[in-house]
């Protein structure tokens, strides 16, 4: 890419931001909190001990830990080890493990963990004062404190408090105010943790900031239909065990939180529990849109017994054949033992579209309570080819044309021109139901092509049915399978799958089967099939049949 293509690409990527995203990188990189090493102020009296979501322990040992699919020591004390991947160093920094299951058998671990943290991190340095670090452990370790299982000793405790009141303080005058999202969303619950936690003025501050952002936050990043503004899945599930967790908080410490904002937390979480219904297949697992992997996010069952811990009761499952989530862009389609989940919306916030993928009217497929059609999935997230690819059309079962991305994926984060969709229909009738939508994200290439499609689902097939307008050189349409299916001539086969076969209409459309690769976790990559179908120039429409036993 030449210099004036890259600057085009920056020009399209910094005109959706909002000004505090430019300068406040800026004031970020110059400006330093100073660093306040006041004893901590006396803690509030709590209602109860802390009981949160389930969670896999990630401490398999006094100095080993099992994050991101990959096990590591901490060596040497050595917080901050070059040798190790900074995404894997970040989540050491969360102290997750404090609340996971069992955490109980490993309290004299945790004590010493904690006590080794505050010796080899001094104030301000390192990975774990980066402020979503400083977020994440906040609330780790008050809901450690809150637990049962802290120390008992008098120095012990005293001294995590002292630094958990410093990473408050230092936290509050770091705000990402400039990543904004899910950022400065967990800024905002740290505060409001360490806000109702601590006692005096400083208690106080830290919880009318946190209140007051949160309250804002809420109304910009949860969406009308219940889903998360960044429409991840994963990124989805994160905030919605935030918003239990809050919940737990706010009632552990009445009346300090107002009976509004307790309604406020309860009626966005039901609506929140109500979306990751809509975007979870049979497995129990979310789908795979955008930034999402498993194993990073609480699934859905855990999240509706941790609801009904705190007397929530999760919106019953939806028996329609269509439900939609218009303001998110997703559409769930059910028929027989067959469920699709479709992506017909944009990619993200117009201005925070860092975990966008470019997978615009994108889909899988679950039959008979298995995944039968996926996209790639999620393993990484530093700069790099394979993280490019991941968030690139070819991951997902879509159609790319000319070789480019629907939306213009690049760097880690980064998203330039971005795909719109429109023209969305849907409807059932007796035989199924059909759902299609257009976007225009191939209009800047010099075919100024448009991509349709639509999808009907039946009791005993699937027909996804593609049409491009506008001119191309080659487009192709891919179906990926998972692990353990495998695709032939006409058929997909593999354990607990009977008689699923495709077909192409009209027959005799060009089409192969290419390796790939599937990538169900961070850390984790898979060998898979996947369908390649080429889209006819003469016609510009091509459909592929999927049927199977009812």
């Amino acid at each position: 890419m030449n210099a004036s293509a890259r600057a085009l690409r920056l020009w399209y990527t910094v005109r959706h931001l909002r000004p505090v995203q430019i300068y406040g990188r800026a004031w970020h990189r110059l400006h330093r909190p100073r660093i306040d090493l006041s004893p901590a102020p006396p803690a509030m009296p709590a209602r109860g001990q802390w009981q949160g979501c389930a969670r896999a322990p990630s401490m398999l040992g006094p100095n080993r830990f099992r994050f991101l699919n990959a096990e590591h020591d901490l060596r040497n004390g050595d917080w901050n080890d070059r040798a190790l991947p900074k995404l894997w160093l970040y989540n050491l920094h969360y102290f997750d493990d404090l609340v996971a299951d069992g955490a109980a058998a490993r309290a004299g671990w945790h004590a010493d963990l904690v006590r080794g943290w505050i010796a080899a991190n001094p104030p301000g340095a390192g990975n774990g004062w980066e402020p979503y670090c400083l977020s994440l452990r906040t609330v780790n370790w008050i809901k450690w404190l809150l637990s049962g299982h802290a120390p008992a000793d008098d120095d012990a405790r005293q001294a995590a408090l002292d630094s958990l009141a410093v990473q408050a303080r230092y936290l509050a005058g770091r705000l990402e105010r400039h990543l904004l999202g899910n950022h400065l969303w967990a800024n905002y619950k740290a505060l409001l943790f360490a806000g109702l936690f601590f006692d005096g003025e400083e208690g106080a501050r830290w919880l009318d900031i946190g209140l007051r952002g949160m309250r804002r936050e809420i109304g910009e990043q949860i969406l009308a239909d219940g889903g998360h503004f960044e429409r991840s899945p994963m990124y989805h599930a994160i905030l919605l065990e935030d918003l239990l967790d809050l919940i737990q908080l706010g009632e552990r410490y009445a009346p300090a939180v107002s009976r509004e904002d307790l309604e406020l937390w309860r009626t966005r979480a039901a609506s929140m529990l109500g979306w990751l219904a809509v975007m979870t297949h049979p497995d129990g697992g979310i789908a795979f849109f955008n930034d999402a992997a498993h194993g990073i996010a609480p699934e859905l069952a855990p999240l509706q017994d941790y609801a009904r811990s705190l007397g929530l009761t999760p919106p019953e499952r939806s028996g329609e054949a269509l439900q939609l989530l218009p303001e998110s862009g997703y559409a769930r389609l059910e028929y027989g033992e067959a469920v699709l989940i479709a992506d017909i919306g944009e990619v993200g916030p117009n201005y925070l579209p860092g975990h966008a993928h470019a997978d615009t009217l994108s889909f899988e497929l679950s039959l008979h309570g298995r995944r039968v059609l996926v996209n790639a999935g999620t393993s990484r997230y530093d700069i790099g080819a394979e993280r490019l690819w991941q968030r690139g059309t070819a991951a997902h079962n879509t159609v790319q044309i000319d070789d480019q991305d629907s939306s213009e994926v690049w760097s880690s984060f980064r998203v330039a021109r971005r795909a719109l969709p429109f023209a969305i229909g849907h409807g059932q009738d007796s035989g199924g139901v059909w759902l299609e939508a257009a976007h225009d994200g191939y209009k800047r290439l010099p075919g100024r092509a448009v991509h349709c499609r639509r999808w009907r689902l039946q009791e005993d097939q699937l027909r996804v049915e593609d049409l491009i307008e506008g001119r191309f050189a080659r487009a192709v349409a891919r179906y990926r399978t998972p692990p353990g299916l495998r695709i032939g001539a006409a058929r997909v086969a593999g354990d607990g799958i009977e008689a699923l076969r495709w077909r192409s209409e009209p027959e005799g459309l060009s089409a192969h089967v290419a390796a790939s690769t599937y990538h169900a976790g961070f850390g984790r990559s898979e060998a898979c099939d996947v369908l390649e179908v080429a889209v006819p120039r003469d016609t510009g429409s091509a459909a592929i049949v999927f049927t199977w036993t009812s």
